[in-house]
């Protein structure tokens, strides 16, 4: 799997103790030397086939149930939470009708990232990791547990501040009847405060997660399952209160369309970007869906078709039904509905919130025990995360670590606190996965030219090209945030498309695949991605960008004093033809 071999633990201990200024400088270099070289390893996956399914030396493994109808359910189940209900109307009182070309230019940007992650789960389809899998064959080690540190850090505070929300969301339903009303204790919902607001404690988060777990602990199909159930649930919903509220629109409420500017569209279109999140879940199914190199790609293109049709059709009947100036800032649908009369929708968006938040946190704790299954099996987690349970086919210790981690976190933290640090993971995961394709493009057209006997150093331009692509969406999202002269935001995204021309014009990149799915557009479509993607991470509060810098450094020390001397450079796992009985199965 890795281009150079295992380091030793033991030669962390070959330095003698006492020794002079030249041994400790030549120990010094040595340790560094290793740490370089093992920072730069890097997995050289071919692909195998979508009928193969991994093992472990041991036997165990992941089993292929998974169809294209529950990968798409999936990713609709990942992505569409409360936010359905709330942060349309929370948009729409500054964008004003407008929030439906907000919805519409972020879901166009998702779409050019699900692109990216089609090709990629289509070139891998066999093995577990997501971005973390996808940056280590691209780039190296010390790049793919970065990934996986800040990918893991959202998806942990996130599980935990779900957890919570859903809490509040089902005591808040439960209270709808009058032998609940006023009944239940605050430490079952919001959560009670203690010692001055540092503590915050809820029984019921915790309690959600552990049933949550002990679903997913029981095999895929009956997550699968418990996930269809919800998501059919949630979806039905919103198309009831779309159908439901289109005869009550007034079409005089969509004038002015952009009451406050396009700058009000856009600024929407990067808030409402993460209601899009959660396509991705679908990449992290590889080893369990039946025939992941044609169903991961047309599932994760699916599953964001819907959401967006989805949201779309929200946004058009809520601006339609109110004036946008009139909208509730807490609950704007259920209020626009019970002003019309229909107090029945406020019940079935209740209902639709819980669902929608269940399977949002289902596929979380999901995707976190596959992404800690593929660093226990390279080494740089303990190897008890790697382990599968011989029966239910799942990493019973990864998902249980996952729970735990999330019940502690929402059972005694006001985690919400923290929702503003939140993103930084998702948009560093996106964008490195759309580096990752141009690297891998790049990487063919080099392995070619070298095989014919021409020399080239297309891969190193390239990647710095991507480089400076990445800064010139800081630079302009920076410029847009603090209103800077236009003149500094059109010379960063001229920046960007020169670095892009260079890209494309060089034609050091493999035009497509050889099989399987091609994102359309390669370099273009990455770069495009990188920018806005990062452009976006201008936008968050501040304190986002302290914790990914001090959250980077941080896992750099993990990886120089564990990853490095862990990581396990023989390849322990083996592809197989999957049993007939598995990959036929429900």
């Amino acid at each position: 799997f890795f281009s150079s071999s295992r380091i030793d633990l033991s030669s962390r201990f070959d330095f003698p103790i006492s020794m002079g200024s030249h041994q400790g400088f030549s120990s010094s270099a040595t340790w560094f030397s290793h740490l370089c070289a093992s920072a730069r390893r890097f997995k050289s996956l071919a692909p195998p086939s979508s009928q193969t399914t991994v093992r472990s030396t041991s036997g165990d493994s992941l089993v292929r149930r998974l169809g294209l109808f529950d990968l798409i359910l999936l990713g609709v189940g990942a992505s569409i939470g409360a936010g359905v209900f709330v942060v349309t109307g929370t948009v729409a009182r500054d964008a004003g009708p407008g929030v439906t070309m907000s919805f519409l230019l972020a879901g166009a940007s998702c779409v050019l990232n699900a692109l990216c992650y089609a090709e990629l789960a289509s070139r891998f389809p066999a093995v577990v990791g997501g971005a973390y899998m996808y940056s280590y064959s691209a780039f190296n080690e010390i790049t793919a547990f970065l990934v996986f540190v800040q990918l893991m850090l959202d998806y942990h505070i996130g599980a935990a501040s779900i957890s919570r929300s859903l809490a509040s969301y089902a005591v808040a339903l439960l209270e709808i009847f009058p032998a609940f009303k006023g009944t239940i204790p605050l430490w079952m919902g919001s959560g009670k405060e203690l010692f001055g607001g540092v503590l915050s404690l809820n029984i019921l988060a915790p309690i959600l997660l552990a049933l949550l777990t002990f679903v997913l602990c029981q095999g895929v199909r009956e997550s699968s399952a418990v996930n269809s159930v919800m998501t059919a649930t949630k979806v039905v919903i919103v198309l009831v209160v779309i159908c439901a509220g289109a005869f009550e629109i007034d079409v005089a409420n969509w004038s002015p369309f952009a009451p406050n500017g396009f700058k009000a569209v856009l600024t929407g279109a990067t808030v409402v970007f993460f209601s899009y999140v959660g396509f991705d879940a679908v990449a992290n199914s590889a080893e369990e869906s039946k025939n992941p190199q044609r169903d991961l790609p047309i599932g994760i293109m699916g599953s964001l078709v819907v959401c967006i049709s989805l949201y779309i059709g929200v946004c058009l009947v809520l601006t339609g039904m109110v004036p946008f100036s009139l909208l509730s800032e807490d609950a704007p649908l259920a209020e626009a509905f019970s002003s019309k009369g229909m107090k029945f929708v406020s019940i079935l968006i209740s209902i639709g919130a819980v669902a929608g938040l269940t399977t949002t946190l289902l596929v979380g704790l999901y995707v976190q025990s596959r992404l800690y299954l593929g660093l226990g099996r390279d080494g740089l987690l303990p190897c008890i995360f790697s382990r599968i349970h011989p029966t239910l086919h799942t990493p019973l210790h990864s998902q249980i670590w996952c729970g735990i981690v999330a019940g502690v976190l929402a059972g005694i933290f006001n985690i919400h606190s923290l929702s503003h640090i939140l993103s930084v993971g998702t948009l560093t995961g996106y964008s490195v996965v759309a580096a990752c394709v141009v690297a891998l493009r790049l990487n063919d057209k080099k392995e070619r030219d070298l095989s014919n006997g021409r020399t080239s150093s297309s891969w190193q331009e390239g990647v710095i090209c991507l480089v400076i692509i990445a800064c010139s969406g800081f630079g302009a999202g920076l410029f847009y945030r603090f209103s800077a002269s236009i003149v500094f935001l059109l010379l960063s995204v001229g920046v960007a498309v020169i670095a892009s021309a260079v890209v494309h014009y060089r034609k050091a990149y493999a035009q497509s695949l050889g099989s399987g799915f091609s994102c359309p557009g390669v370099p273009i479509v990455p770069c495009v991605c990188i920018f806005f993607n990062i452009f976006l991470f201008a936008q968050l509060h501040y304190e986002a960008w302290i914790r990914f810098v001090v959250v980077s450094v941080l896992a750099t020390a993990v990886y120089a004093l564990y990853g490095q001397y862990h990581a396990d450079t023989t390849s322990t796992l083996i592809y197989e033809r999957a049993p007939e009985t598995e990959s036929n199965s429900g």
